[in-house]
């Protein structure tokens, strides 16, 4: 379990540099076709679904890579 907490703890390190130095690199982040974004007076509701989608891919590839 150590391993994971480190490695989890390298990875947001690395997102947030990414973050805080070049955060024109992760504008597509969150306004993928497919995100639903309704904007009316004062209310806001964002709910990003292919993003949500796409996440969960990536994490799904990356674990069963380091799982073998």
């Amino acid at each position: 379990m150590a391993r994971w907490l480190i490695v989890a703890g390298i990875m947001l390190t690395g997102i947030g540099l990414i973050l805080h130095y070049a955060p024109w690199l992760l504008n597509w982040f969150g306004r993928l076709p497919g995100d639903i974004r309704i904007e009316s007076g004062r209310s806001r509701f964002y709910f990003p679904i292919t993003t949500m989608i796409v996440v969960s891919v990536v994490l799904s590839i990356l674990l069963s890579l380091f799982r073998r």
